[in-house]
């Protein structure tokens, strides 16, 4: 009786698998940019800089973060969910198609604003439809911990097996940039048929614009009455809560995702590319993928996921409860400046030569686990605490995040590969360190807010 009860709805599994399809895609396309822009055009890439090639992976990652605001508004007050997520995953597809045929970065952009405003329909959408299928709110950080193992499996999937067709192949099957860009593109068409044919099985969850679902109400646990409810004075301290969480996970992102550039063009090695190749990726006589960095941190969150969920779990039956989300995000962001320390270490090591690629291995496992510790319970955070008649703008709200790291860490890359590595990377690892100590030391100040009646 006990284990039915905790069984999750089939619905769940149709919004967690439809995050897998679009995520495959996605990172298969977030790495193959930045390798893609920066190999020589004989080796099907387009010749540019890695500085244009971080900067292109940066605005593809950046817009897809920021549209889900405007998705969100739509979906609160005009749209339903269930009609925005199918038409997002579409559009995605449609775009995936433009860098098919791409030669020019002008094709790449005209992907970038399809796939953007395609994910701005689908991203918060999804999440906030399967949140509604949970009443009991002691479920919801299990079930988003569950349903980000499940993202992770599709990004796993795409820099395991699929980016590396473009890059040195998986056997016989050696594809071309661009035709993976078309692989990517089918998947999400294969992602709206999923949906659309298992859509029964959501029941009535996202009909409806989610200002109008009174069961939105219930799934936030809420006792808002009515569509014409005014904020209160609490709302409105929750409400900042969340936006201060969403601004320091920006810090985390800033540093998240401007390791992976040293990853890529200083330690790492490509075809085609000028890398420095400051670590050897051979074991024995097979050379590994650099995709596989981001695979090792797919794989991470995907064993982590159901793990943590069940140490939130537990914890939150503690007297004083579960961690805060404000702790939770300060450690997710010393383990990233952690990661940053270690790289400076490898490259101490290396001197003149090449450090051993696990150096790199224990970079991403630090930046994973930071990753799993908060990020997966943004959407819960959002669910617990915010009033219902802006739920889908403040799920749409939590990527923006995202967005600020992405504008942020392309010229503070630059600025940094100009420094002496031990000073730059070093230098940024210290800051980022502090930033989190500050957060873990204010946290009770700040937790105060998410309890304001």
């Amino acid at each position: 009786m006990e284990t039915a009860k905790k069984r999750k709805p089939f619905g769940f599994y149709v919004c967690a698998l439809g995050f897998t399809f679009e995520r495959l895609a996605f990172y298969t396309v977030k790495y193959l940019l930045a390798i893609w822009i920066a190999t020589e055009a004989a080796s099907g890439g387009l010749g540019l800089s890695d500085s244009e090639g971080s900067f292109m992976s940066a605005q593809f990652v950046a817009f897809t973060y920021i549209t889900p605001i405007f998705g969100g508004y739509i979906a609160d007050h005009w749209l339903s969910p269930r009609l925005c997520v199918p038409l997002g995953m579409i559009l995605m597809g449609i775009g995936y198609l433009f860098t098919w045929k791409a030669n020019s970065l002008g094709m790449v952009w005209a992907m970038i604003i399809l796939v953007s405003i395609g994910t701005g329909f689908f991203k918060g959408n999804l999440s906030g439809i399967n949140g509604l299928l949970f009443h009991d709110q002691d479920e919801l950080d299990e079930a988003f911990s569950i349903q980000y193992s499940f993202v992770n499996i599709g990004s796993f999937c795409g820099t395991t097996f699929i980016a590396i067709t473009a890059t040195t192949g998986l056997g016989p099957i050696h594809l071309t940039f661009n035709q993976v860009f078309l692989v990517c593109a089918i998947f999400l068409f294969i992602d709206a048929i999923w949906f659309l044919a298992n859509s029964k099985a959501l029941g009535d969850a996202g009909k409806k614009p989610f200002k109008a679902d009174q069961r939105q109400f219930e799934s936030a646990g809420k006792k808002e009455a009515g569509k014409s409810q005014k904020l209160t004075s609490g709302d409105w301290k929750r409400m900042f809560a969340i936006i201060l969480v969403t601004l320091f996970s920006a810090v985390f992102w800033m540093a998240w995702y401007m390791a992976y550039m040293p990853a890529y063009y200083y330690f790492g090695w490509g075809d085609g590319a000028d890398f420095l190749n400051k670590a050897n990726w051979y074991i024995g006589s097979f050379q590994i993928p650099t995709a596989w960095f981001d695979s090792v941190n797919a794989l991470t969150c995907i064993i982590l996921g159901p793990v943590l969920a069940g140490v939130w779990a537990k914890m939150a039956k503690r007297p004083q409860g579960d961690m805060s989300m404000f702790k939770k995000t300060a450690i997710g962001i010393m383990l990233v400046g952690l990661a940053y320390i270690v790289m400076v270490i490898a490259n101490f090591i290396a001197g003149d030569g090449q450090c051993s690629v696990f150096w790199i291995v224990l970079v991403c496992l630090l930046m994973s686990v930071g990753e799993m510790i908060f990020s997966p319970l943004g959407n819960s955070f959002i669910s617990k605490l915010a009033p219902a008649k802006v739920m889908g703008l403040l799920l749409g709200f939590w990527p923006i995040a995202v967005f600020l790291a992405q504008q942020a860490y392309p010229p503070i890359y630059d600025w940094v590969s100009g420094l002496n590595f031990t000073a730059g990377y070093g230098g940024v690892g210290v800051v980022v360190i502090v930033i989190g100590i500050i957060l873990w030391a204010c946290s009770g100040k700040l937790d105060a807010m998410e309890k304001a009646e």
